[in-house]
Order: C-alpha cells, then structure tokens, then sequence
C-alpha cells in the first residue's frame, strides 16, 4: 500500500523562460525537504533534472525532468520543463499531467516570451496558476515594478501572498502568519487585506461573514474558497523566492503543501468518450476504488530499458502485475515493474494511487497521449488534445553513407515518437526527408541525438518551404477512362464540380449521383484518386487543401469497370476541375517576434521590410530591450539567424510561429510552377 492518498498529492509543472532558474529551483525544493543532501549546480552538471548530457554541455534545459519529495505529509510531484522557444511544445504538452503551473520569472528580465505563452497555455488548460519570482536578491532590481508588470500583463487578480525584505535577503509571510515586517516594498497588510478580499468573493457566506462582523478570518476558513479562486482564475499568487541563497524557499512549500490543490481540488481533466461527432464529455474522479485509468504524457527511449511510457493516474490504482489496455486494444500488457522518476534514476515502487506521475518501462506499443486502463468499460476513452505549436524550420537531411536508410528511418520514428513538435516529411517529388522543429537549436538537438544515440551520421541542406496550393473559384471537370488490352478491359466515367472552402478548412468530398449513375462500391476509389491529387500537388507539387468535391454523374460497365479505372477517372477529372479553377500557391506567413537593444530598431525594421515583412508594433522591455512583433512570409526567413546576430552584435534574439497561409505573389507562383513541370519532363 502506498502511504500517502490522492488527497496528499500536489502535482506542479514549473514553466517560464529559459534563464529563470527552473531547474535550481527544483534544487533548493529537493534540498529542502532532504530528498537530496545539497543543492546540485547547472554550471557542475549535478543537477537531478539536467542529467541529460547534451543539457550539461549547454547548460540549459532541453526536455521536461521529473523528480518528487515529501513535505509535511504531502507528495509533491515537480516536472521541471525547458523554457527556450524551440522546445516550448515539450513543456506544454506535459500539462495535462499537472492541477498547477508554477510560472517561474526571472526578477531581473521580467516578463519574457516563453513566460507569456506558457501562461496562456496553463489558463487555456483551466489549470490553477501561480507566479513565482525568482533571483530577488539580483543587485538592482525593481520587485515592485516586476510586480507592477506582472499585474498589468496578467490582470489584477495576480496578487502578493509574500513580500521580500531587506533587498531579498528574506521573505515575510503574508497569508498563514501576517506578522508584520518592513517589506522592500509595499506593506503586510496591505498584502494580506489583497488576497483575503478576493478570495472572499468567491463564498457569498464567507464574504458577508468578513464584511458585516469584520472578523478576521483564519487561514482554515479561508483554504476552500482559496482554492476555488485558484480553479476560476480569479486568484494567481505571487510568491518571491531566491533559489541561490534558499530565500522564501520555506515560505514558497507552505504555499504548495497547504494551498496549491490535490487532485480532487483542481479542475478535472477533460476527459472524452467516442469519437468525432459522438464524442461527448465524461467525468473522471480520483478515487483509489474505481477502474483504472492514466494517460501517457511522454514516451522515451531509454537506451538501456527500452521505451519507457511515464504517466499520470487519474483513478484507481496500479500496481506491479496489473493489467493494462493501450487505448482501444484488446489486449492487455502485463505492468511486471512500477517506477517512480527521480530525474534520470527510476525508483521501483509497489503501487500508484491517484494523482501519482510514475512510468513503465519496455512496453513497446506505449505512445504518447496513449489512454491506459484496466477494463474495457473504459474503451475510446480519450483526453482532450493539447494543442502544441507547429513546426516550421526544416532541415532535409540524407545519410552520410549508404545503407544506413533503415536505420535513420527507424531513428527518426523514435525522435517524432517522443517529441510532440518534430515532424518528419517525405516529399516524394524530389525524394527529400525533411525534419521540422521549433527552431534551429530544436533541430542541433534532434541531429545530435541521431549521431550520439543512434549511431547515424547524416548531411543537410536547406529544405523546400512547406507551399500548399489551393483554388479560388467552382469549377467542373470530366474524364472517361477506357483501357482495352485483351480480355477484362477498363473503364469508369467521371463528372464532378469543385468550389473552394474558407482558408484551413481542409477537404471536403460528397457523393451527389442520382439514380445510380456510378455504383456506391465505387465512390471511394473515386475519392482515393481525388485524394492522390491532394497529396502530390496539381500545379507545383505541393498539397492542395481547402477544397470541396462533389460527384454527381458518370458511366460505369457491368463488367469493364473496376476500382483502379474509377480512380484514374477520379484523379484526371479532378486535374481538369483544378486547371480552371484559378488555382493558387499559398505560403506560409509567421508571426515573428524580435528581441533586441533599443539601438538597432531601424536596422531590424529595414531588413524586415526587404523580406516583405510587415510590422504590427514595439514594446520597449527592459535594461534599454526592445521586442518588434511583426509577420513574414517563412521562405524569407533562410539564414535569418546569422543575419540578426549580424545586426544587433549576437544579442538579438527571434521566435516564430505560424499565423496563416496567404497566395504567394505571381512571379513566385510561376517559378514554382515552371520548375514543377521542368522536374516532371
């Protein structure tokens, strides 16, 4: 038996921009609570979290560590995740493990990028959040203007349930023990009446009980309600913290212990049944005595123990010999060993109760976002998807020696299998492997791990920009296929009429014959030529999207027609539709956001400009920053890299993502189109 419940769990991903000190914080919570003897340091490599060793070489965080310790009875579970840009998707997509997001901010930078978007993911996912500003003993810094920052980016309901004092050497409680002190700013009470007058907003008993008799209320009166603040959103606290010297590190595991929810506390998960349109909502309750039922946050691919699935109970228990389906398998694997993560160390534990992020190791159909359940009352059950960011960079990369296709191909789909942002793309019309990431440190990364892990040397050149094509008016188009060559011969005749759809709305095909003018077996083979349209390009050899197809006549044989004639008809009268309907190539435009000193704002926003960018707007930052948010077509952003280290003396720095697809200009679309048809001939 485990010796801690559900109710004894606290579950905390640490999010925020990279140089926030995540991972040392992690360290000071460890050391605090005697899960390790002392502090680990990035700059030594003895961190629990960064054990990887491409993470010691570069001194940051690339991929999501998991650790745990006991604190005044409770079990918390800390997942430390990465804060560059490039590998944002592996930090969101362990959200769905956690009720809290801890948002790490660096008190001299302030609100940065990742800091931003992680707290928007966190909101987006109806998790309880909580800000905690880090480095306050930095020489020179303002924690009441980061304060200030903080409130106007994320609202008034972000709120100060600690104060630092004597220029972050400490820190005063402002919640549990209001005792006074002289804060480095503001005031105890002022920060206690803060928090208490919204949490009691929340209980109409409560708030009556504070206004009308004036009594002060007591942390107990106040935990119920607190944490409903915290599930609607209408409470984030902010505690102070220096992980360095162990600065309201005490201060900041009361908060987690005492007020920061157990499962049953937090919004609960978003679980669905069913698929498509049937698919509807279905409660999940973290009761040790129900059916048992985790999702598969993250896959790896531990050289020495195989794939190893790490997952998040949500209901009933798991123990070493219990029986487990995969999604909607029929059958079940046997859990022979159960492990708890201490960064790279895997402690082997005899049962998970809810709320538990523990791990199974050789399991070789395990996947990512993979539902696991012990009984099929449970099938096609699914948690809601999380949406990552979608990868843009490429790189086309081929192996340095011949006979190593399988390998890399076998490589690579262990890669994408853990990685939610990397996608690997075969471009059959210039036989090209692509890989897309994040960015370029997104891609070193995956590189050196295809040398160091895998043992696969392989060349790169820039890859083609990820064109789509599309078309903007109705057209129709017909084809009769009749092959005679002795014997059964062929044929299937097609009419059909296309119309464009709204921008990302995808494929549409409908069947509208009359009178059975094509039998229904062979409809599909109809679609299946149509789709091999779609896949390979009709004017320039890139996806087609956005497109409806309908069939509304044709001819077919009693004993000529088969499947492979109604897609050759299918495909050719799509071809025919498509040539009039004034087809277009789309390009892929980004948002951009650049972060560079004051001084080099005219050269960032010339070179923007020649690049057909478009700038939406500045916002200055601090220590004489300025960040430029604009939008640019991708197939501009080659070399960009090295071009922003140019302009702004390598301290500039860019993040991207996608906003939209829009037509390219006419002499790009006849570039690609001409070097389309030279290829083929």
């Amino acid at each position: 038996m485990s010796d801690y419940n559900a109710e004894d769990v606290r579950n905390i991903a640490l999010v925020g921009h990279a140089g926030a000190g995540k991972t040392t914080l992690v360290e000071a919570l460890l050391a605090a609570t005697n899960a390790i003897a002392q502090p680990g340091r990035i700059d030594k490599g003895t961190t629990v979290c960064d054990f990887d060793p491409l993470e010691k070489e570069l001194l940051h965080s690339l991929d999501v560590g998991i650790t745990s310790f006991n604190s005044a009875g409770k079990h918390v579970n800390l997942i430390d995740t990465p804060g560059f840009p490039d590998f944002v998707g592996r930090s969101i997509a362990v959200l769905p493990a956690v009720e809290t997001a801890a948002v790490v901010i660096n008190a001299q930078s302030g609100i940065e990028p990742i800091t931003q978007r992680m707290m928007k993911a966190a909101a987006n996912r109806s998790l309880c959040r909580m800000i905690v500003v880090n480095q306050i003993d930095t020489p020179g810094v303002d924690l009441a203007a980061v304060t200030a920052q903080i409130r106007d980016t994320f609202g008034p309901e972000c709120l100060p349930i600690n104060l630092p004092a004597d220029k972050g050497r400490h820190v005063i409680d402002c919640f549990f023990q209001p005792s006074g002190g002289r804060p480095d700013f503001s005031s105890v009470e002022e920060a206690h009446g803060q928090i208490v007058d919204q949490v009691v907003e929340v209980d109409e008993e409560l708030m009556e009980l504070y206004l009308e008799q004036g009594s002060e209320l007591k942390p107990e009166q106040l935990h119920d309600p607190f944490e409903e603040a915290l599930r609607e959103g209408h409470l984030i606290p902010i505690c102070f913290v220096s992980a360095t010297t162990g600065a309201g590190i005490g201060e900041l595991l009361d908060i987690i212990v005492k007020l920061m929810p157990n499962p049953s506390e937090g919004n609960p998960p978003p679980f669905m049944k069913g698929e498509g349109g049937d698919m509807q909502p279905v409660a999940i309750s973290p009761d040790p005595n129900l059916h048992a039922l985790a999702h598969c946050f993250k896959v790896i691919n531990d050289p020495f123990r195989g794939k190893l699935g790490i997952f998040r109970i949500h209901q009933g228990r798991i123990k070493p010999d219990s029986q487990l389906f995969i999604g909607d398998a029929r059958k079940p694997f046997k859990v022979n060993h159960l492990f708890r993560l201490n960064g790279a160390e895997q402690v082997e534990i005899a049962e998970g109760v809810p709320g538990d992020i523990l791990a199974v190791a050789r399991v070789d159909d395990m996947y990512r976002d993979a539902v696991l359940h012990d009984s099929h009352d449970e099938d096609h059950h699914h948690l809601q998807s999380i949406e990552c960011p979608v990868p843009l960079f490429g790189l086309a990369i081929e192996t340095a020696k011949r006979g190593d296709e399988q390998k890399l191909s076998d490589a690579l789909n262990k890669l994408q299998a853990e990685d939610p942002c990397l996608v690997v793309e075969h471009n059959a019309s210039v036989n090209e492997t692509i890989i897309r990431g994040l960015g370029e440190l997104h891609l070193k990364v995956i590189l050196r791990r295809l040398a160091d892990q895998f043992h696969v040397e392989v060349e790169t050149h820039p890859p083609s920009i990820p064109y789509r094509e599309t078309i903007t008016a109705k057209a129709e188009g017909h084809h009769r296929h009749k092959k005679q060559t002795g014997g059964a011969g062929q044929f299937g005749e097609v009419f059909l009429r296309i119309e464009p759809l709204a921008r990302g709305a995808g494929f549409e095909f409908s069947n509208d014959t009359v009178g059975g003018s094509i039998p229904g077996q062979f409809i599909p083979s109809i679609e299946k030529g149509v789709r091999q349209v779609l896949e390979e390009g009709a004017i320039a050899g890139f996806h087609m999207q956005d497109v409806r197809v309908s069939v509304y006549d044709g001819k077919f044989h009693p004993v000529d027609s088969k499947d492979i004639a109604f897609a050759t008809a299918g495909r050719k009268a799509f071809l025919e539709a498509v040539d009039k309907a004034k087809p277009v190539i789309l390009e892929p435009i980004v948002k951009i956001r650049i972060v560079a000193q004051n001084n080099a704002m005219g050269d960032l926003a010339s070179d923007l400009s020649g690049r057909r960018g478009r700038i939406h707007g500045s916002e200055s930052k601090t220590m004489g920053r300025i960040a430029i948010d604009g939008e640019v077509p991708l197939s501009e952003l080659e070399g960009y890299d090295s071009r922003l280290r140019a302009l702004t003396g390598g301290e500039g720095t860019y993040g991207i993502e996608l906003s939209h697809y829009e037509a390219v200009p006419g002499n790009i679309q006849k570039q690609l189109t001409e070097a389309f048809k030279r290829a083929e001939d």
